[in-house]
């Protein structure tokens, strides 16, 4: 089988491509734009044929005739993006772009769509409502809906399979260089190590204590089985979400940081910027009905299992650890 991986290096793609080496699968074709980051460090030790860069892509496309499935997990991941017009293109018409190819072929078309799209969640964060509803709080949300929606409009013609997943906080081994959008588990464990304490952003809403506020935090390794299980799927096609089911707070995220490096906890709220205040969102947690009754049985793990295991085994060991 031979797989093409764009994001390849980055976040969720690299850990796909080592969830595909995993099953004895090495034929893989990595897209990405690694450009002086430190992305390299994710594919390194990895098996897979070439790297392509973003823009060479269609240039060399007609010499990738064997590709058996497209997983596109390349895009602009910063909510504080503010060029629309970057988002437009690399988010929207690329993928438009690959969904049209994996059509033309005929092969399947995994691709990252965002819990980003449900806004404020006000009409809730369940993949069966209707997507028209939904309002994204960002132009990254808005760029990932758009997609969605010209799916479900304008497509004129499908993948032999076609999954959309609706990733929720995924946290795990390859952020590093995120930045600010790496996860709080990864800035927390930073920021416990090097400061002894964890700072959280105080809550401007009377519903939510500080520390109260609520993610369903999902970890990456449970997001490849997921693609994986869809992979071994090519039948069941759709838009899911991909989260636990299970909110948990920050507060409890920061605990379980301190409880794997063995700390005492030690969290200070600090003032959240104005341009995030109206943009915040306090509450997530995946409804995945949906995905279940697919008979998908992924058994996502629990916070504290996935936290620890992330710093444990990685973290601490500084693997894919670059501040």
């Amino acid at each position: 089988m031979s797989y093409l991986v764009t994001g390849g290096a980055g976040f969720i793609g690299s850990n796909v491509v080592e969830a595909l080496n995993h099953r004895g699968i090495e034929d893989v074709i990595i897209v990405d734009n690694i450009s002086s980051t430190e992305k390299w460090k994710n594919i390194c030790g990895k098996k897979y044929t070439t790297y392509i860069h973003k823009k060479d892509l269609w240039r060399r496309i007609d010499e990738l005739n064997n590709i058996d499935a497209i997983i596109h997990m390349g895009a602009c991941s910063s909510t504080t993006e503010r060029d629309f017009d970057y988002l437009w293109n690399n988010n929207f018409e690329y993928t438009k772009s690959l969904w049209n190819l994996c059509a033309e072929r005929k092969i399947p078309f995994i691709y990252a769509s965002s819990a980003a799209t449900y806004g404020d969640g006000r009409n809730g964060f369940d993949d069966e409502t209707d997507i028209d509803f939904f309002r994204p709080l960002n132009g990254y949300g808005y760029s990932k809906q758009l997609f969605d929606l010209w799916v479900k409009y304008q497509a004129k013609t499908f993948p032999s399979q076609h999954v959309g997943l609706k990733f929720f906080n995924v946290y795990g081994p390859g952020e590093y260089f995120k930045g600010s959008m790496a996860s709080m588990a990864f800035h927390g464990y930073i920021q416990a190590k090097q400061d002894g304490e964890i700072r959280l952003f105080k809550s401007y809403n009377d519903e939510y204590a500080d520390g109260g506020q609520l993610r369903d935090f999902v970890y990456v390794k449970d997001v490849c089985d997921v693609i994986l299980w869809f992979l071994d799927h090519p039948d069941k096609s759709g838009l899911f979400n991909v989260g636990t089911g299970k909110a948990d707070s920050f507060e409890n995220l920061a605990k379980a940081v301190f409880k794997a490096i063995n700390k005492t906890p030690n969290i200070r709220y600090i003032e959240m910027p104005d341009y995030l205040k109206g943009k915040y969102q306090y509450y997530t947690q995946a409804n995945i009905n949906k995905l279940r009754k697919l008979g998908c049985n992924i058994d996502f793990k629990s916070v504290n299992y996935g936290v620890d295991d992330y710093i444990k085994n990685y973290l601490a060991k500084e693997r894919m650890l670059v501040v």
